[in-house]
């Protein structure tokens, strides 16, 4: 197992870590009935936090983060040396840890996406995990959290059993709300993108040579242009262009202190 800590990406705290020992580290929580928070982050969850000083906060008080995408990788390598072989990209996490918890009968709960995407969902990680514990799931309200209720979800979650959280609420919103919801839960939450839809055999994945090659966007691009366009054409040039300063030292990417209080509001 690689786990090296974490390490700036302009200024964004990412671990230079593998499966391995991200998988382990969710697995030990969940066994440990303590909290953890967990995200993936490709240039666009980098970038989100870069250009939001407090989200970038919230993002550096992750327990883990994850290279999602190979220039997220890259950058580790670069910078820091990190010498990592492969990213850890999100919906493939998802698959090794929800088998390590299939193994060890602990049970899940999904929250976020759409009742259509989950009734897919379901079936699909039965037939790829068939002793796989789904304690509950939950779509999207798509809107902000009334009072009270980020406390009834956490009592619903408890109540369930689940010893894990997959939450498919999409960047940034499933990082907000993670990041929120961990001091109510004494379980591991995982913010895991697209996974949910992938799952679903609703996202096509792109050919390894394009997830090998960095150029998982443009798959991306082609399949959603006019939801993803601005994501892609403006934010990787801008990440590409604060890599070299952060290389050069021309731009000095302060990581800010991470965050310690609950947002006032958030998706939930």
């Amino acid at each position: 197992m690689t786990g090296q800590g974490k390490r700036n990406v302009l200024g964004v705290l990412v671990d230079a870590t593998d499966y391995a020992s991200a998988t382990e580290q969710v697995v030990a929580a969940a066994r440990d009935r303590r909290p953890l928070a967990l995200t993936a982050l490709a240039v666009h969850g980098v970038m989100t936090g870069v250009l939001d000083p407090a989200h970038n906060a919230r993002l550096n008080s992750f327990d883990v983060v994850t290279p999602d995408g190979q220039p997220v990788r890259w950058a580790l390598n670069l910078l820091h040396h990190a010498g990592l072989a492969d990213r850890v990209y999100g919906p493939t996490l998802t698959l090794h840890v929800l088998r390590r918890f299939a193994d060890e009968g602990l049970p899940v709960y999904l929250y976020g996406s759409t009742e259509e995407t989950l009734a897919k969902l379901i079936p699909a990680l039965e037939r790829m995990f068939p002793a796989l514990k789904i304690a509950g799931v939950e779509p999207s309200k798509f809107r902000a959290v009334q009072p009270g209720e980020d406390v009834e979800i956490a009592d619903r979650i408890r109540a369930s059993g689940a010893r894990l959280v997959l939450v498919g609420l999409g960047c940034p919103r499933q990082e907000v709300f993670t990041y929120a919801m961990r001091p109510l839960l004494d379980m591991p939450l995982m913010a895991v993108g697209a996974a949910f839809d992938y799952h679903a055999g609703l996202l096509r994945q792109p050919p390894p040579w394009m997830q090998r090659a960095g150029l998982e966007w443009f798959w991306r691009l082609g399949l959603e242009p006019k939801r993803l366009w601005r994501r892609y054409v403006i934010l990787n040039p801008a990440y590409l262009t604060r890599l070299a300063g952060q290389k050069t030292g021309l731009w000095k990417a302060r990581p800010p202190a991470p965050a310690t209080e609950r947002p006032a509001t958030f998706a939930v």
